[in-house]
This record gives C-alpha cells, sequence and structure tokens, in this order.
C-alpha cells in the first residue's frame, strides 16, 4: 500500500505564494506518476499538475505558468509552488500517486485559502 500526507495549506492573500508537500510512505518504489488535485466549494475534483518517473510535467491551462510541481524521488517527495494565488484558487489541494501500474493512492488533503 501506498499513503500520501499533504501539508503546507494556509490563508495567503491574493498576489502571494504558497508552497505545498506530500511525502510518500510504503510501497514508494512502485510509484509512477504523482499529481495533485484541487476541488472548490460546490465544484468537482480537477487536475491541477502532474508529474511521471522521468520528470514530464502538465499543468492545467488555469495554472500554467503560475504553478510549479516537482518531485524529489530520493525523499519519496512531491510538492507545488505556487505563486501569484488568485479567489479561484481557492481549494483543498489533494496529492496523488499511481502505483503499480494499477493502482491508485490519495492523500487527506490541505486546504488553501486565498483571500483578495
Amino acid at each position: 500500500q501506498l499513503q500520501l500526507v499533504e501539508s503546507g495549506g494556509g490563508v495567503v492573500q491574493s498576489g502571494g505564494s504558497l508552497g505545498l508537500s506530500c511525502v510518500a510512505s510504503g510501497s514508494t518504489f512502485s510509484i509512477s506518476a504523482m499529481a495533485w488535485y484541487r476541488q472548490a466549494p460546490g465544484q468537482e475534483r480537477e487536475l491541477v499538475a502532474r508529474i511521471t518517473s522521468g520528470g514530464t510535467t502538465t499543468y492545467a491551462d488555469s495554472v500554467k505558468g503560475r504553478f510549479t510541481i516537482s518531485r524529489d524521488n530520493a525523499k519519496n517527495t512531491a510538492y507545488l509552488q505556487m505563486n501569484n494565488l488568485n479567489p479561484e484558487d481557492t481549494a483543498v489541494y489533494y496529492c496523488h500517486a499511481d502505483y503499480y501500474s494499477y493502482l491508485e493512492a490519495w492523500g487527506q488533503g490541505t486546504l488553501v485559502t486565498v483571500s483578495s
């Protein structure tokens, strides 16, 4: 099994920055891609950014140029650096991992609130 624990959420003013971390434990050797999703109140969960084991990244159009996903395989950790935040970025952010090619794991989520 794989466990994911996020940290780094909080309250930030519009235009500010925040960094999230996701530490994986358990079957970490089997991880392929890691990703960040978010879910705003009353909205569906959406993909924010994804990074493969080889370092290939993809981003939602709404965050391109503002957010950066990265991972440190030695530390079993994924990061999401968020810059120039706006109130529309307010959501619970979830870490996600694909492992053993057909399994997936989710973190418990961390709340990011951007005040105007």
